[in-house]
């Protein structure tokens, strides 16, 4: 059978059957299923496919991941999460859209201290888009930060996704980790400068709040010290421990963890039902991640071994591009996904195609995976099926249309676009803290 035939039917059904609606991990099962039977033998292939998905998930480098999600849960569930979005919210002043600019930069900071996207916007939106909505925020302008700042949890470590990111495509997960946070540093900031020039421009989408806070002196103050200063010190602990490479992504992780647990045990909020709930979160998310990779993988091999990955890989190579127009069209072509489908279905469907071309071309494989996490991260953020979107639809009240939603993200759509081609003409924006 030509590589042709087998790209079709392992790419082409995959595809397929994740359009038409089916679960992503039953997607890959089933076409997993089909291509051993077909490519490795019947019976004797469907025994080491068994054996190829045990050690997939066995494997040592994604110890990260359900502890990087744990640290966020622990955080939501015990609600140190709400006394530091409280902090910040008595420091911020006198700025236009105060409420916005405060959601931009309270998520930033649980971008430092949580793994999870989806987290970060469900809390965000039920905490501070009602009060947005009732001191008259305009919706597009109340929905759009806490949406876009929520995508830019995948940059900032801990990011589960990234760990998954790095486990699938074989590139240091360490430098991925390093790699994102200037750039998730540089939405952030790009993100509060829209926000305030956007309501300078046009003063009526924000209302100016007569009293800005009631609070003087050192009570302004306690809580930054008392919760923002303390929570963020993990973040401190995490990276700082991983950039001097004083221990693995693993152990950062482990250490990442314990602290946050101490941490919300110091503060007397660590209840027996507040780590049943983040321990439960924990477990379905992770259980929900390592099924996937568990499908990812085998999929992997089953492409190279049907001779589809390396076929596609000497027909791109043979076209005579350059390795930049090939990294704008495997860019291109991840933002098209993004419309369609979910992020992690994404890395399943393209990694096993673009790490080769990465290796044969002598791509930066760092640089390439910021670009893609980049990629991954407006995926979150795109009509009509972004994750974040429909997050945010199912947390902000009825007055607040879909059309609203989908044109709040817009500008900050825009804005991730410009990175991600600055990134391109100057890579040191994603690799210059991992050359560190």
């Amino acid at each position: 059978m030509s590589w042709t035939l087998a790209a079709w039917l392992l790419l082409g059904g995959s595809t397929a059957l994740l359009l038409i609606g089916m679960p992503v991990a039953l997607t890959f099962l089933a076409v997993n299923l089909v291509g051993a039977w077909i490519y490795m033998g019947g019976e004797a292939g469907l025994v080491q496919l068994a054996r190829s998905s045990v050690s997939s998930v066995a494997a040592f480098a994604l110890t990260p991941i359900p502890l990087f999600v744990l640290m966020g849960e622990v955080l939501f569930h015990t609600g140190l999460a709400h006394k530091v979005i409280e902090g910040i919210d008595r420091l911020i002043t006198r700025v236009p859209g105060r409420l916005a600019v405060v959601a931009v930069v309270a998520g930033t900071v649980f971008s430092a201290i949580s793994g999870s996207t989806i987290a970060t916007t469900a809390m965000l939106g039920s905490l501070m888009l009602p009060v947005m909505l009732a001191r008259g925020y305009h919706p597009r302008l109340a929905t759009g930060p806490i949406m876009a700042i929520g995508a830019v949890d995948m940059l900032i470590p801990p990011s589960a996704l990234t760990v998954l990111l790095g486990s699938l495509s074989g590139i240091s997960i360490s430098k991925l980790l390093l790699g994102g946070i200037v750039p998730g540093l540089i939405l952030s900031v790009a993100f509060i400068a829209w926000i305030v020039l956007r309501v300078k421009l046009n003063p009526a989408l924000a209302p100016e709040e007569r009293e800005v806070s009631a609070h003087k002196g050192w009570a302004r103050w306690h809580l930054l010290f008392a919760y923002v200063l303390p929570t963020l010190s993990i973040f401190a602990v995490v990276v700082g421990a991983l950039a001097a490479g004083w221990a693995t992504p693993t152990e950062c992780a482990a250490l990442g963890a314990f602290a946050t647990m101490v941490l919300a045990a110091a503060y007397r909020c660590l209840s027996w039902h507040a780590l049943r709930r983040a321990l439960m979160g924990t477990a379905g998310i992770s259980g929900m991640i390592l099924f996937i990779i568990l499908g990812a993988t085998t999929f992997a091999q089953l492409l190279s071994f049907s001779g589809a990955s390396n076929g596609l890989v000497q027909w791109i190579t043979g076209q005579g591009w350059s390795k930049e127009a090939v990294v704008l069209g495997m860019m291109a072509l991840l933002i098209f996904l993004g419309l369609f489908v979910d992020q992690v279905s994404m890395m399943m469907i393209t990694l096993p195609i673009f790490m080769p071309l990465v290796n044969s071309l002598g791509i930066d494989p760092v640089w390439f995976g910021v670009m893609f996490l980049m990629c991954m991260q407006l995926g979150l953020l795109l009509p009509p099926h972004g994750l974040l979107l429909m997050t945010m639809r199912g947390v902000a009240p009825p007055e607040v249309s879909t059309l609203d939603i989908f044109r709040a993200v817009a500008p900050y759509v825009t804005l991730s676009v410009l990175l991600l081609l600055a990134m391109f003409f100057w890579p040191a924006i994603a690799t210059w803290l991992p050359a560190l």
